[in-house]
């Protein structure tokens, strides 16, 4: 019997397990399902040891753009930094390839980032984030992939995204004119910075506390890369921001402390590599962008991992949150 055509699959935990242990010639015990998002994420561990493996979809990461996040890692890990790498199999591969229902798919095993996530950082914690995003920045800024990953542009962080997002606002038409408008002054104030100056390279663009643990002994690893991508390395500095300001918004912190929490990790940044003061400027400027974008990623993508959430009460709350945002951080 013929299957019917799938547009989306969860690969068999305990097929993935088998299949693993014999690429690598590993011993594990266990192989679970950890979560939907950009790509299907899986723990594999064995009596000492734990990997986390990633199966990419198509319809969100082309095999161009998997090969390059694969090239960065192993340029990141062989130059020192402290990164989750893809791990190579019995026969010198570190890409797979499933035959999934919905079509190929391709995955990568990668190191396990030991310890655990910190929400609430520490200065000691912040100045170690500080030191290691700019060891990342030292290679990132000189290294060239052979794979083309993203750009991150005022076209695809902001006019693009909201040529996309056009149909969403149909029914929430003075949100979707309050992004056009933000997005034009955004664009104009970007214009006024001498970017020819900003250092280029490429970004993670989620350097988000959620995507590095801390282990026991203070060390840290990043990890997730998959938005990793070329642009103005302070888009880095930004999403890091963004913890910062989630936390006022929410509560947790007072705009004095997160203020004050941001430049100890900036003193410490600098103490690796500069950052120059029109960077930090821009900060808020390429925060809106980086909202856009997110926002056009998810309603592109809302079939396959994000329908739970996107919808018009999440839209309206969105567009809401970008205002306090550009509201407090943004001078036109």
């Amino acid at each position: 019997m013929t299957s019917f055509p799938a547009q989306y699959s969860t690969l068999s935990a305990i097929a993935l397990k088998e299949y693993i242990e014999t690429a690598y010639r590993l011993n594990l015990t266990t192989c679970r399902f950890l979560l939907h998002g950009v790509s299907d994420t899986y723990i594999l561990e064995g009596a000492d040891s734990k990997y986390i493996l990633k199966i990419y979809r198509d319809m969100h990461r082309s095999l161009t753009e998997i090969q390059g996040e694969v090239e960065l890692l192993n340029m990141l890990k062989e130059y020192g930094a402290n990164v989750s790498y893809p791990l190579t199999d019995i026969l010198g591969s570190q890409i797979q390839k499933f035959d999934a229902a919905e079509g190929i798919r391709y995955g990568i095993l990668f190191s396990y980032a030991e310890g655990k996530v910190s929400l609430d950082l520490s200065d000691e914690q912040l100045k170690t984030v500080g030191r290691e995003m700019a060891t990342v920045h030292n290679i990132t800024s000189v290294v060239k992939l052979n794979y083309k990953r993203k750009a991150y542009t005022i076209d695809t962080t902001l006019t693009g995204p909201l040529k996309v997002l056009k149909p969403v606002f149909a029914d929430l038409p003075d949100e979707y004119t309050y992004l056009k408008e933000t997005a034009m002054q955004v664009i104009q104030k970007l214009n006024t910075f001498d970017t020819k100056k900003f250092s280029y390279g490429y970004c993670q663009y989620d350097f988000l506390p959620k995507n590095f643990h801390f282990d026991d002994n203070g060390g840290i690893t990043f990890f997730d890369f998959d938005f990793a991508g070329q642009g103005y390395l302070a888009n880095d500095l930004m999403s890091f921001f963004v913890h910062f300001f989630m936390h006022v918004f929410t509560g947790k912190l007072t705009d004095e402390e997160a203020d004050r929490m941001f430049k100890v990790f900036i003193e410490a940044y600098r103490k690796v590599r500069p950052v120059s003061e029109p960077e930090i400027k821009s900060i808020p400027y390429l925060g809106v962008g980086f909202w856009i974008f997110y926002l056009g990623f998810q309603y592109e993508n809302f079939d396959d991992w994000s329908n739970p959430f996107f919808g018009p009460k999440f839209i309206k709350d969105r567009v809401a949150l970008i205002k306090v945002w550009t509201d407090k951080y943004c001078e036109f």
